[in-house]
C-alpha cells in the first residue's frame, strides 16, 4: 500500500461532495483522514480476534454475542437483540451454534419462565478472555503512543461517536456502574 498522509483531508478522486444533494457537507469539511483511520483501526482491531475465531468456525457475530453474554451474565435474549441491533433470525443461528458447542448456556427466568437468560460457560469465558486479551494488547500498544490524558480523550471521542438519540442499554449500564461522574469517565 502506498504511503498515505492522514494529517489532513484526503484529496482523492472521491473527495467531491455528492452532486444534487441539498445540505451536503462541502468537500473541504469532510474528515476523510478520520474516516479512513476508523476503517483501518476497526479492520485491525477486529482482525486480531477474527483470526482466532476462524479456528473455531466462528465469526464476528459469535464474538459479539459471547462478549456481551460474558460481560452481562443472565442477559435476556430480548436485551441481547436490542444491544446488537439484529433480528431474531440473525441471532438464532449464531446462538444455536454457541449453545450446541457449549460456549453459552440458556436458563429460564426465575420470575418469568418465558425469559431466556444467557450465561457464558467456562469454555465461553476462556474464549472471550483470549479474544479480549488480543484486543487489549492492541489498545495498550496504541495508548502507549499518546500521553496519559490522551486515553481519556479517546474515551470521550468514542462515546461521542455513539448515537445519543438511542442509547444502548449496555452503555447505560456501563455509565451507571462507573458512578455519579460516569459520563465524564466511562
Amino acid at each position: 500500500m502506498a504511503d498515505i498522509n492522514f494529517s489532513g483531508p484526503y484529496p482523492g478522486p472521491d473527495s467531491r461532495a455528492p452532486e444534487g444533494r441539498s445540505g451536503a457537507v462541502r468537500s473541504g469539511d469532510l474528515h476523510w483522514d478520520i474516516i479512513e483511520l476508523l476503517f483501518f483501526a476497526y479492520r485491525d482491531f477486529v482482525g486480531d480476534a477474527d483470526h482466532e475465531l476462524e479456528v473455531f468456525g466462528f465469526g464476528r457475530a459469535h464474538h459479539r454475542v459471547l462478549h456481551f453474554v460474558h460481560r452481562y451474565p443472565g442477559l435476556k435474549v430480548a436485551d441481547l437483540l436490542d444491544v446488537l441491533r439484529i433480528t431474531k433470525q440473525s441471532l438464532g443461528r449464531v446462538l444455536k451454534q454457541l449453545l450446541d458447542e457449549g460456549y453459552i448456556v440458556q436458563k429460564t427466568g426465575n420470575n418469568d419462565r418465558r425469559q431466556r437468560l444467557l450465561f457464558a460457560t467456562a469454555k465461553g469465558e476462556a474464549l472471550v478472555a483470549k479474544l479480549a486479551g488480543l484486543q487489549t494488547d492492541r489498545i495498550t500498544r496504541a495508548l502507549r503512543e499518546i500521553r496519559p490524558e490522551g486515553a481519556e480523550t479517546v474515551r470521550q471521542f468514542l462515546r461521542a461517536m455513539i448515537d445519543q438519540d438511542d442509547p444502548d442499554k449496555v452503555l447505560e449500564t456501563i455509565l451507571r456502574a462507573a458512578g455519579p461522574n460516569a459520563k465524564e469517565r466511562a
